[in-house]
């Protein structure tokens, strides 16, 4: 940090910054901190922390009557017995301010968890452990403008992506049933989230996680930035709105002390499938019969993946059934992260 506020303070000798734009995590407390020094507009540090830190937002979301699965600080060892006690082994043990499912480790009793206590004693003060909670993992991407959301996706993962990473799986997404109970209830809860932590302009990706014994919504996490693994291209094909542009043009608007306003969306539905391939550039020929209901497909190096969209949610998730069967057969490479628990 101290080479970056140099590196900008020097390059604003004879240039003008309007804005700071934050486009992934790692980012997000860098960007809050130069707007704070420097006094440029946006997301100050208070507020981004929500944003960054697992464990604030999960304070901040319960100020906000939002459920959260039942968590402990690793400050304090009485706390840390008390939740082990009281809450049902497996556990989970997030770092506070890592990306997506880095660095996470499951814990199936209190031995584990001490002993991840002696091998991170310096450093236990950077993490949180949480009740795991058996259930679907869904997703909402937003757009705020003035402190309103204008634009809102529900979308469920078919794949988890802590299972994804962590057993190697093929990750895919759907797009939720509009004005069904859970779209309603995710809209709900994902507008009383962004409203607590005080989200002006820009997107957000916000995770909920619904039980499978009692179908409530619990909120995971939140951030302020656009969600990663190709889900905005989603978002567009079901929508018609790309995320990334309209992020750029409010950006604009702010900069110009201009109004901004998001088009008018579609009600489609989008799916994507993606996964690690053993080759490292997919010709996708297996596909070309539906290049019709193909919206885009992922030219990433070692990667295989297709967005498809469809008026009819039982098409799309259909042809992610059918894609998932061909990827796992032709293409898909095995790549997991070996942490999955502490020992």
């Amino acid at each position: 940090m101290k080479h970056l506020i140099e590196g900008v303070a020097y390059f604003m000798r004879d240039q003008k910054i309007d804005r700071i734009v934050a486009l992934d995590d790692f980012d997000v407390e860098k960007a809050a901190t130069l707007r704070e020094l420097f006094r440029i507009g946006g997301m100050g540090q208070s507020i981004a922390n929500y944003f960054r830190d697992k464990l604030a937002m999960r304070i901040r979301a319960l100020e906000a009557n939002a459920a959260v699965p039942d968590f402990s600080d690793m400050f304090n060892d009485e706390h840390i017995r008390r939740f082990t006690e009281t809450v049902p082994a497996p556990w989970f043990i997030k770092p506070r301010s890592e990306a997506s499912t880095m660095g996470i480790y499951q814990c199936e009793n209190e031995k584990q968890v001490h002993a991840f206590l002696k091998s991170h004693s310096n450093s236990r003060h950077k993490y949180l452990i949480e009740a795991f909670i058996e259930g679907e993992v869904y997703h909402v991407d937003s757009f705020s403008s003035a402190g309103k959301i204008v634009f809102s996706q529900s979308s469920q993962y078919l794949s988890p992506p802590y299972e994804v990473t962590h057993s190697s799986g093929i990750f895919r997404s759907i797009s939720v049933q509009y004005g069904s109970n859970d779209d309603t209830t995710l809209q709900k809860l994902n507008s009383s989230v962004l409203h607590a932590f005080g989200i002006k302009d820009g997107p957000s990706h916000t995770e909920f996680i619904k039980c499978r014994k009692t179908d409530r919504f619990y909120f995971l996490e939140t951030a302020s930035r656009l969600a990663g693994a190709f889900i905005p291209e989603m978002v567009e094909a079901a929508s018609g709105v790309d995320l990334w542009k309209e992020w750029a043009l409010c950006e604009t608007a702010l900069c110009k002390g201009e109004s901004y306003k998001i088009p008018k969306r579609k009600q489609e539905y989008a799916g994507i499938v993606t996964s690690l391939s053993k080759y490292p550039s997919p010709d996708y020929d297996d596909f070309k019969a539906k290049k019709g209901e193909i919206f885009h497909t992922i030219e990433f190096i070692h990667h295989v993946g297709l967005i498809v969209k469809s008026s009819d949610r039982s098409r799309v998730e259909a042809l992610i059934e059918e894609f998932t069967a061909l990827i796992q057969e032709r293409y898909h490479a095995d790549g997991c992260l070996p942490e999955k628990r502490v020992y």
